[in-house]
């Protein structure tokens, strides 16, 4: 349970960890923060986004926290555990912002202390740019929050990440397995950032600038991409990525086949589907 009397720590004050860190201290919460970035770690303490922070991992500082947040790459988060993990107080709650779980749970449970507990979460928000200075606790207020519980999660862990979750406003917050997360992750997040790539590396686009329409600034806004994390995050949930990737390509193919084949009433039936399926979104 999220009382008014824990204090959180960030580790990474980008854009999630500042948005998170943004929200939590406007909630009335203590928050401090974590990063080698001295100058994202003073614009957060002179914005009053957190209330304190270092780029240095202290002992006395990190033992102050009763719940600690990993808003870093994943393999970060594991390299930063097995080093000062034995800074954490005991009984302190960990979670994290990570697209990809599996992984990560794996390498946890290969090494983490038994007296801290770690209940995964994914909030479903992002922008086109990073950093602290681009963060806002706004961009979490039409987004979804995904809880991944394991069977050595408690009650207590999950309700506590709930509360994190209700107190930063989003809009909807669920619960799915490790293996249920990382396949829809691999279909809703990866995959679209695969296609978005694609799109815009199979065909020098610099002088279609003037002539496009909004139907390709829309299909490819996420191609803007932080190549060092999702080329991580691909990798570290590769085998259900690819199989997300050939379903598409089966479906491409099958579409492809209907306009050699000039199979109009077939094309439609595809595009009749898509309509349906698209409106469960706009809901």
């Amino acid at each position: 349970m999220l009382t008014n009397d824990k204090k959180i720590l960030i580790i990474g004050m980008g854009l999630l960890g500042g948005s998170y860190a943004e929200g939590l201290t406007d909630a009335g919460y203590y928050v401090g923060g974590l990063d080698v970035d001295k100058e994202a770690i003073r614009y957060a303490y002179d914005k009053g986004i957190i209330t304190s922070g270092d780029t240095v991992v202290r002992k006395q500082f990190v033992e102050m926290f009763d719940i600690v947040v990993f808003a870093v790459y994943p393999k970060v988060m594991i390299e930063w555990l097995k080093k000062y993990q034995s800074f954490i107080k005991p009984g302190a709650l960990i979670t994290d912002v990570t697209g990809v779980k599996g992984w990560l749970i794996n390498e946890l449970n290969s090494f983490l202390r038994t007296d801290v507990e770690f209940v995964g979460a994914h909030p479903m928000a992002g922008r086109e740019v990073g950093g602290v200075k681009n963060s806002t606790k706004e961009m979490f207020k039409e987004a979804n929050f995904i809880i991944t519980p394991t069977i050595k999660t408690t009650l207590t862990g999950m309700s506590t990440v709930r509360d994190i979750a209700e107190v930063l406003e989003f809009k909807n917050i669920t619960t799915l397995s490790v293996e249920e997360h990382d396949e829809m992750i691999g279909f809703l997040s990866q995959l679209t950032h695969c296609i978005a790539v694609t799109l815009m590396t199979c065909k020098e686009s610099s002088d279609l600038v003037e002539y496009t329409g909004d139907s390709f600034r829309d299909l490819t806004r996420i191609a803007k991409i932080n190549e060092n994390m999702w080329s991580e995050l691909f990798l570290l949930n590769k085998e259900e990525l690819l199989n997300q990737m050939n379903l598409f390509l089966k479906q491409f193919n099958e579409l492809k086949e209907t306009i050699e084949n000039d199979d109009v009433e077939k094309m439609k039936d595809i595009m009749r589907l898509s309509t349906i399926r698209r409106s469960y979104f706009d809901r």
